[in-house]
């Protein structure tokens, strides 16, 4: 996997979501929030829409693309995930697919033992469903 360095932006990025997930969190109904950075250079957020019937939960940073998409500015450069603790988690499977077909080169921020860092979305989905 692509280790690309964070810049202030990102860390910007980072405490933005954490922020909002401080505010938000409900137990059992918001337990993630995400903060995206498009090319243009806007900035949008998100919070995870937990439901009785596990199948129609949101995840956070599904809402998250669907508000800048809504604004008409969905060329997504860099998304963060955080959970209601702080830790910056690993957008799901469906997510993946979703923030690649937004936007195939956009970076997602994480963190492992090493630190926080960046990789291309296309790193996380090794053979990404393509429709032709």
């Amino acid at each position: 996997m692509t280790r690309l360095p964070i810049n202030d932006s990102d860390y910007k990025l980072i405490q933005q979501a954490r922020d909002l997930i401080a505010l938000r969190h409900k137990p059992d109904i918001h337990a993630v929030s995400s903060v995206l950075r498009t090319k243009a250079g806007n900035v949008f957020e998100g919070i995870h829409l937990e439901a009785y019937i596990g199948r129609i939960a949101v995840c956070a940073e599904a809402v998250t693309i669907g508000t800048a998409a809504t604004q008409g500015d969905s060329d997504i450069d860099s998304i963060v995930a955080v959970y209601h603790t702080g830790k910056i988690v690993a957008p799901c499977g469906m997510c993946r697919e979703l923030i690649s077909d937004y936007a195939s080169d956009a970076l997602i921020i994480l963190e492992d033992n090493s630190g926080i860092f960046k990789t291309p979305v296309l790193d996380l989905l090794p053979m990404k469903y393509e429709r032709e």
